[in-house]
C-alpha cells in the first residue's frame, strides 16, 4: 500500500513499498511564538526528510521523539547542527543528489527559499524531495515558482505549500494561485495542499481552510486535469499505483 498522511503544516508521512518517511516533523503545540490546537504523532518512521532549517520546519524537541539513529536527510550545511543534537545518521544533500531509504529512492530537488536559524547562523540551501517507489510523491518544502519545476514532473502526487502562518506571505513562498500555477509545470495526477490551517500567532484567530479552498478553485481553473485532495489534519490519502 502507498499512502500519504498530513499531520499539519509541512509534516507529511509518506508510506510506500514497506518504508515510512516523514517530512519536516514539527509536532508540538507550541514553537516559539507559534501555536497549534493539538500535537501530532507520526508513529514509527524509517527516515526523516528536512527541507530547510527554519524553526517551523526543523524543531529539535520534535526530533527528540524519534530514534536518533534514524537517517535524517538535510540540505548541505545543516548536518553539523543535527549531529550536535545527537543524530548519528545525518545525510547532507544538494539538489540532484539521490539516495535510497528502505524501499524508496529520494532525490533532492531545488527550492527557492532563503533559510537560516537566525541572524547569527549561516544560511543554508532549501530543498524539496522527490520520493519514488511504486508511486512518486514530490514534496516541495517551502519554495517559490522556478523554471526547473517542469523538469521534476510528471509525478503521481505533488505536495505543495499554499500559505504561511502569518498575515503576510514573504518572498520564497507559494500562495494558492502560485501553487496552482506550479501544477502546470509539475503535471501531477493528484495535488495535496499543505502549509496552511495549522500554526498561528498568539491571540490570532484559529486558521481556517481558506488557502486550501482558494488553491482548489485556482487549480480547477489553471490545471483542471489535476485531482486536488484537501486533507484534514491527521487524514490519510491512499494512493493507487498508476497503471
Amino acid at each position: 500500500m502507498s499512502a500519504l498522511t498530513w499531520l499539519g503544516h509541512s509534516t507529511v508521512v509518506i508510506d510506500g513499498d514497506g518504508t515510512r518517511l516523514v517530512t519536516d516533523p514539527v509536532l508540538r503545540r507550541r514553537i516559539w511564538h507559534l501555536r497549534r490546537d493539538a500535537a501530532a504523532d507520526p508513529g514509527h518512521v524509517d527516515g526523516i526528510l528536512v527541507s530547510h532549517t527554519h524553526f517551523d520546519h526543523l524543531d529539535r524537541a520534535s526530533l527528540r521523539r524519534f530514534d536518533r539513529s534514524l537517517p535524517v536527510v538535510v540540505p548541505t550545511g545543516a548536518g553539523k547542527l543535527l549531529r550536535g543534537w545527537g543524530h548519528s545518521q545525518v545525510l547532507e544533500a544538494d539538489a540532484g543528489d539521490e539516495l535510497e531509504l528502505g524501499g524508496l529512492v529520494v532525490r533532492a530537488t531545488p527550492a527557492v527559499h532563503e533559510s537560516s536559524r537566525g541572524p547569527l547562523s549561516a544560511a543554508t540551501a532549501s530543498l524539496g524531495y522527490m520520493v519514488s517507489g511504486s508511486t512518486t510523491v514530490y514534496f516541495a518544502g517551502d519554495t517559490d515558482l522556478f523554471d526547473g519545476m517542469a523538469e521534476i514532473g510528471p509525478v503521481d502526487v505533488a505536495v505543495l505549500p499554499v500559505s504561511g502562518w502569518g498575515s503576510k506571505l514573504p518572498a520564497g513562498h507559494l500562495d494558492p494561485r502560485g501553487a496552482a500555477q506550479a501544477l502546470r509545470l509539475l503535471r501531477p495526477r493528484i495535488a495535496v495542499p499543505v502549509h496552511w490551517g495549522t500554526y498561528r500567532t498568539p491571540f490570532a484567530p484559529r486558521p481556517d481552510d481558506a488557502p486550501a479552498v482558494e488553491f482548489a478553485r485556482a487549480a480547477a481553473e489553471l490545471a483542471p486535469e489535476v485531482d486536488v485532495r484537501v486533507l484534514a489534519i491527521g487524514e490519510t490519502l491512499e494512493l493507487e499505483v498508476a497503471r
